[in-house]
Formats: C-alpha cells, sequence, structure tokens
C-alpha cells in the first residue's frame, strides 16, 4: 500500500480519539496558563525574561508527551495491532506513517502554542520582557522541543508497548528526576531531552550547549527512540 493512505488512516485514527484531541487543547492551554501565572510575578531584576515568558513549556511538554504516548499506545489496546498491520503489512512504513501522523499535529499546535505563550509573555511582562528577535526564537524553540518530546515519548512507548509503563517513566523523571540530576550534577543535565531542548528558551546559557545545538540533542534522543521503537515493532509479535 502506498505512503499517503496509510499516513491518511492514521490521521483519521487520531482526529477520532477525543483523548487526543484534549492533548493537543491542553499543550496550548497548560503552557500559555503557566507562562502567564510565571510572568505575573517575575523575579526581581529577572535576568531571562525568555524564560519566564516561556516557563509554561515545562508543564506544557507533559501534555506532549500523553500526546505521543496513548497515540502508539492505542495500537496495543484489544489486538488493534494486528488489524492494522492486516491492513498495512509493511511494519516500517506504517510506523513511519504513524510517526509523522503524531509530528505533524504538534507541529502545528506547538507553533500555535509558541505564538500565544509569545504574545502573553509580552502583554504582561511588558517592557520587561523579551525582544522580539528572542521571542521568535523562542517560539520555534517551543514548537520544535514539543514535537520532539511527543515523538519521544511515541518512539519509548513502542518499545515498551504500554501507554502506563511509558508515562510511569517519563512524568516521574521530567518533574523530578531531571532536576534531580541537574543540582547533582555539573553539565550532565544538560544533555538530558528535556533540559536541552529548552537551551533555546533561554536568553542565555552556561552550559556547553547553544540554543539549537540544544534542540539537536533533543532531536537524538527523539531519533534513538524511534529508532529502537521502529525495531520493537518489526521484529516482536503484534
Amino acid at each position: 500500500m502506498p505512503f499517503a493512505p496509510v499516513l491518511h488512516a492514521e490521521l483519521i485514527k487520531i482526529r477520532s480519539l477525543r483523548s487526543l484531541v484534549g492533548s493537543l487543547a491542553a499543550i496550548v492551554l497548560v503552557t500559555a496558563a503557566f507562562s502567564a501565572l510565571a510572568s505575573a510575578s517575575p523575579e526581581e531584576n529577572d535576568p531571562d525574561p525568555l524564560f519566564s515568558a516561556f516557563f509554561g513549556i515545562g508543564f506544557g511538554q507533559i501534555a506532549a508527551i500523553a500526546f505521543g504516548t496513548t497515540a502508539v499506545a492505542a495500537e496495543f489496546r484489544g489486538g488493534a495491532l494486528r488489524l492494522t498491520l492486516t491492513a498495512t503489512p509493511d511494519r516500517p512504513r506504517w510506523f513511519a506513517a504513524k510517526v509523522v501522523a503524531i509530528a505533524l499535529p504538534v507541529l502545528v499546535v506547538g507553533l500555535l502554542t509558541g505564538a500565544v505563550t509569545l504574545l502573553v509573555g509580552k502583554a504582561v511582562l511588558g517592557a520587561a520582557g523579551p525582544t522580539w528577535p528572542q521571542g521568535l526564537r523562542g517560539a520555534v524553540g517551543c514548537d520544535l522541543q514539543l514535537t520532539l518530546m511527543a515523538l519521544f515519548a511515541a518512539g519509548l512507548t513502542a518499545v515498551l508497548r504500554s501507554g502506563v509503563a511509558t508515562l510511569s517513566v517519563l512524568i516521574p523523571f521530567l518533574l523530578t528526576v531531571s532536576f534531580v540530576i541537574g543540582d547533582m550534577s555539573s553539565g550532565i543535565a544538560d544533555f538530558l531531552p528535556d533540559r536541552a531542548g529548552q537551551v533555546a528558551l533561554h536568553s542565555a546559557w552556561d552550559g556547553p550547549l547553544g540554543p539549537w545545538s540544544g534542540l539537536a540533542v533533543c532531536a537524538l534522543w527523539a531519533a534513538a527512540a524511534l529508532l529502537a521503537g521502529a525495531w520493537s515493532v518489526s521484529r516482536r509479535d503484534a
């Protein structure tokens, strides 16, 4: 079967699941809301207004992870994957279509999230907010980071074959472990996927990564997870 109808079928699956649509909406709402709260109560002489404006991405990426996880985990419930592979026997082609079907809506929603969050941050912070060039970089970085974290979660879910297992690993890691490692290490935490991607959301960064190299590190994590997921889908029984 050609790639286009496989992709179309996967996009229909995403549109038909309310939990996935809700996760996409939550990305915008959660990121913008927490960013507005952080911008409304900035620290005195805040040296990083850009991160204040985009503070909510730490919570918004949880919704992005939930989206990527749920989109893949649905295939492992009730024998759905067997039916899918009956219609599309070419497993690598199906998994590629699934990945694109996850990436496209998150890219669109992430761009909207970055734009809304930037406008809210500029409105709340006023003259103390980030400059427009900084803000535009932050909006693009926000979009890419959300997309990469959704793909990272999708790949990990294909390996673990369980949405509960994936979320049980990733959410505590993002909320707790990443910060603990960051406090205990000197630079190692900068190469974790969530921390590396967020370098683009800082006005300046003292670590070894820059805005785009940080996103490149996050992309490597996502690529590794997707390659592992593709191998798992190709080699393991449905």
